[in-house]
Formats: C-alpha cells, sequence, structure tokens
C-alpha cells in the first residue's frame, strides 16, 4: 500500500510548480495546483531504478534495446488491446517536442493546422512558432458538456486546406474521453481530405469508470498510413523531468519523414535515466499507478461534493479522464482578468487560467487533483472563503 497523503515537500528542487512564483509573476504563499505533475514519489520500482544507476557513477551516452520495447508493447497490449510493433516506436524527449516534430515533418511555412479548443496551449505554440496558420474549431460547450462540431471541423478543413490535425485525446483541459464513434467520424473526414492526425494521447491512462480509451488507431485503422500517436509515461508514473516519450508512427512513409526531421533537429538517443524510469514503471508500477488513480478519485468525489454544496457561481464540469478538474466559473460575474486576479489574490491559488486554452474559455479554471488531500482541501476552502466574500 502506498501512502499518498504525505506532503512532499518539494521546493528548493528547481520545480516548476512551486520555485518559479516570481519568474511567473506569482505571490510565493499560494496553492500551487497548476501544471500537470503530480505531488506523490513515483513508484518504488521506478526509484529503486535510479538509485542503483545513480550507484554506478557514470552517466554517460545511453539507448533502449529490445527489453524496453518488450515493456511499451506489453503495457498498451494489456491495458488497450492495442498491438504495437517495435518498429513503429519513435523516442523523443517529450509528447510537446514530437507535436513540433510532426509539425514540421508533415507542413511547410503557411499551411493550415487545425486544433479543437480549448485545448492544451502548447498546441498553440509548436504551431505559431514553427510559422504555420492556426485554424480552431471550436469544441461546442452545452449544458455542462463538450462535444465536437463535425460540420465545423469538415467545412474549417475544406475552406482552409488543412494540412495537419492535432487532437488531444483524453482532451485536457476538459476531460472528455472521445467514443470509438466519435474518433471514427474525425477521421473519415481526416482522410477524405488527405490530413495528417497526430494524436496527443498522454492521459489515455486516466479514465473513469463508465468510459474507455480507444487509441485513434484502433478507431480508424484505415488513416494507419498518416497518423502519429503520442504516448508517454510521464502522466501515469510522474516522471515528465525525465522526458522519455513513445511516438508510435505505423506508416512507413510517414515514420521516415518524422525521424528525418527529428534528426535534423539534432536528437538521436535518449535520456539514461528516462530509459530507466520508463522500463520500470511500465514493468513494475502497475499497483502503484492503480493506487494511485483510485486516489486521484477520492479527490475528485471530494470536489464534486464541495462545489456543489459550497461555491455557488462556480460548476465542476463532470470529467471522464485526465486527472483535472475544468471549473466553470461564469456565474461569478467576473470577466477573464478580474477571474484571474480572484483567483490569485482572494482564493490564494496557482492555477491554470481558462484563457491559456483559448478564448472560449476565458471564464474557467484548471485544477490539478494529483496531489495529497489536504492540498485539494486547501484549495476549496480558499475558494469557499473568496467566494463568501463576494457577497
Amino acid at each position: 500500500m502506498y501512502n499518498f497523503d504525505v506532503i512532499n515537500d518539494r521546493r528548493n528542487t528547481n520545480c516548476l510548480k512551486f520555485d518559479f512564483a516570481k519568474e511567473n509573476n506569482m505571490p510565493e504563499d499560494l496553492v500551487s495546483m497548476w501544471i500537470a505533475d503530480m505531488d506523490f514519489m513515483a513508484p518504488d520500482s521506478v526509484i529503486n531504478a535510479l538509485k542503483a544507476y545513480v550507484d554506478k557513477g557514470i552517466f554517460g551516452y545511453s539507448d533502449p534495446k529490445d527489453d524496453y520495447f518488450e515493456v511499451v508493447i506489453n503495457w498498451f497490449k494489456k491495458h488497450f488491446d492495442w498491438e504495437i510493433r517495435k518498429e513503429w516506436i519513435v523516442k523523443t524527449p517529450g509528447v510537446v517536442i514530437a507535436l513540433a516534430i510532426a509539425v514540421r515533418a508533415f507542413t511547410e511555412k503557411g499551411d493550415a493546422v487545425i486544433i479543437q479548443p480549448p485545448v492544451y496551449y502548447p498546441f498553440y505554440n509548436v504551431i505559431r512558432n514553427n510559422d504555420r496558420k492556426i485554424i480552431e474549431s471550436p469544441l461546442v460547450y452545452k449544458d455542462g458538456a463538450y462535444s465536437i462540431d463535425f460540420a465545423d471541423f469538415e467545412n474549417k478543413i475544406k475552406e482552409n486546406g488543412v494540412k495537419l490535425f492535432i487532437m488531444c485525446s483524453p482532451h485536457n483541459p476538459v476531460c472528455r474521453v472521445w467514443t470509438k464513434e466519435e474518433l471514427q467520424k474525425l477521421g473519415e473526414i481526416c482522410k477524405k481530405y488527405n490530413l495528417y492526425v497526430v494524436s496527443d494521447e498522454i492521459h489515455c491512462d486516466f479514465v473513469y469508470p463508465g468510459h474507455e480509451h480507444t487509441p485513434f488507431m484502433l478507431a480508424c485503422p484505415e488513416m494507419a498510413d498518416r497518423m502519429v500517436i503520442c504516448t508517454a509515461p510521464s502522466k501515469t508514473f510522474n516522471i515528465a523531468g525525465l522526458q522519455m516519450s513513445n511516438i508510435v508512427i505505423p506508416g512507413e512513409e510517414t515514420k521516415a519523414l518524422y525521424e528525418k526531421e527529428l534528426i535534423g533537429a539534432g536528437h538521436t538517443c535518449s535520456n539514461a535515466m528516462g530509459v530507466l524510469a520508463a522500463k520500470a514503471a511500465y514493468e513494475g508500477g502497475e499497483e502503484w499507478y492503480k493506487e494511485c488513480f483510485s486516489y486521484i478519485r477520492g479527490n475528485l468525489d471530494y470536489v464534486r461534493d464541495f462545489v456543489k454544496e459550497n461555491l455557488p457561481g462556480i460548476k465542476l464540469i463532470e470529467p471522464q479522464g485526465t486527472y483535472f478538474a475544468w471549473l466553470d466559473c461564469s456565474g461569478l460575474g467576473m470577466n477573464k482578468d478580474e477571474l484571474n486576479d480572484f483567483i490569485v489574490t482572494k482564493a490564494k491559488l496557482w492555477l491554470d487560467g481558462g484563457h491559456i486554452f483559448g478564448e472560449s474559455s476565458e471564464l474557467f479554471q484548471r485544477i490539478v487533483l494529483a496531489c495529497p488531500r489536504a492540498t485539494v482541501e486547501k484549495a476549496m476552502e480558499n475558494l469557499k472563503i473568496a467566494v463568501q466574500e463576494l457577497k
């Protein structure tokens, strides 16, 4: 049994979540629940593997061998009935880098890339900073839930000559887990217009009961020659800082284009500790993962009840996956700037304001629930007091 109630002091470790308040123009005394990593220690299997490696005292160039690929393949077979081949896997230092490489590999400057906001904000960055054109097909928010406007999605592709679709599945930040049928509809449209599809599936291991994550390749096998599926152990096992991702590219020509761009960017071998940690996590971290996700579900239950009972003007968008809480704060009667100031100066919270995910979510806030219950309780109490003072 793991104890996820333990408060691990992450300060003074160059930790983005806690040590960079000043650099982000934030007060030092905030409850920090913004960036998507956990405040839990990694699985014992990971810690022990890294300790053994450190004891050897040599940190030279490294790359994974067959046993690494075997554990990655076994994880996805066991959890998603998805049979990945070793030759499909491309290693990158992270999913965001993988997205940028895809943009550069499959489009030219000025080409259009379509996304579905509100969406993970680096999607915007990797398109804009590579001089491509951002095309938005916003998700439809109605009655407290999100859906896809397929007609708008197709029209935007047709009208703008879109070349690439970057998808988030499960979706960050709105916490939707797309059904197989929804993915198939997207795939049919993308195939019709000969798009490449990049599916960011980094949160695939966090899906709540009653929902099921379908890898895009399983939903749309007819598009296998023009897809890139981004996976990583980083969210699942809290090892994001070790920078190891496994990008699945089944199409031979697509993979060749991708690897050419990746090598051209200077990436060849992997982070030695990232390789060890990923292998140890997939090989020995299953029990930790199950207990961790069960604990996070408890945090969600707490937030759901608390918001309903104590926070008039704020609504929880019921999550289907991820470890986020996506809060609709439109009922507080504030504009974007007023809301963000309220969260920081009155509620004393450091969250991700909805505006960074797109204009349609300016009155939302994203909270990371992968932390001890005491942190969640403190954040909710702060919100309660701040909302009460509005009266």
